[in-house]
């Protein structure tokens, strides 16, 4: 049971990105453009894709949590059996912590977007 509920939180947390980048792509390419050369935005386009898909399955599938139900070496703590609540929950789990570690992600690439988008303007009217 285990294994299937570690395959299953990977899934879901796959698909939330999977999601996630289908949505802000679009924008994420505008605001790419922006600041940097075409070739480059692109490339970076795609570095941020991995990141976003890295960042939201580290945050969505949360191997310390999923430890209890495994872990028989703690004396004071029983392995918790995996009910049909415990599912729900774990996958639940993994989606606001998908979803919550983009988000995050998303904010500090666009927070740094938006004060090299400012450089560059200052830089522009200078010249």
């Amino acid at each position: 049971m285990f294994y299937l509920l570690l395959i299953i939180t990977f899934l879901v947390a796959l698909l939330s990105c999977h999601i996630v980048i289908r949505i802000f792509s679009s924008s994420i390419n505008e605001i790419l453009q922006l600041i940097v050369p075409n070739k480059l935005s692109k490339a970076w386009l795609k570095y941020i894709k991995f990141a976003i898909y890295v960042v939201g399955i580290s945050g969505g599938v949360r191997i310390w949590e999923l430890e209890k139900y495994i872990n028989t070496s703690m004396r004071d703590k029983k392995v918790v059996t995996l009910t049909l609540e415990h599912w729900t929950l774990e996958i639940y789990r993994t989606l606001i912590g998908s979803l919550q570690s983009i988000a995050w992600m998303l904010l500090v690439v666009f927070v740094f977007s938006l004060i090299a988008y400012v450089i560059i303007r200052i830089a522009e009217s200078r010249n």
